[in-house]
């Protein structure tokens, strides 16, 4: 069966001639590179008027990148997660540990005896 010719073969909707006359002109641009320190280079383009950041976000490993190659920025020292405890225990020694839970032992047990309902 023949197409009735209302087909338009080897396009898509809305294509058509996009050269710069239909965009406008480029923006002039300049490509910075960006060294991580798993020796990955990145080009980013940015408009010449732009601000060139002096950090880039590697996109291969995620890692900071900089415009120094001789110095790449080291990776991020990941901290080990903490517990509560971990963190009281850095703001109080032993010792001051030792008196409050004797303070509060001490409150608890003067409201029992005074008649206090205590769960």
């Amino acid at each position: 069966m023949a197409g009735g010719g209302n087909a338009i073969r080897g396009s898509r909707v809305g294509a058509g001639p996009m050269g710069e006359a239909e965009r406008g002109e480029a923006a002039p641009r300049q490509a910075v590179t960006y060294f991580c320190s798993h020796d990955h280079r990145s080009v980013v383009t940015f408009a010449v008027e732009a601000a060139v950041p002096d950090s880039w976000d590697c996109p291969r490993c995620g890692l900071p990148a900089s415009l120094d190659s001789e110095n790449p920025p080291p990776a991020p020292k990941i901290e080990p997660y903490k517990t509560h405890l971990a963190y009281v225990k850095e703001r109080r020694s032993d010792a001051e540990a030792e008196t409050i839970l004797d303070e509060a032992l001490e409150l608890l047990r003067s409201r029992r005896k005074s008649g206090d309902i205590i769960f």
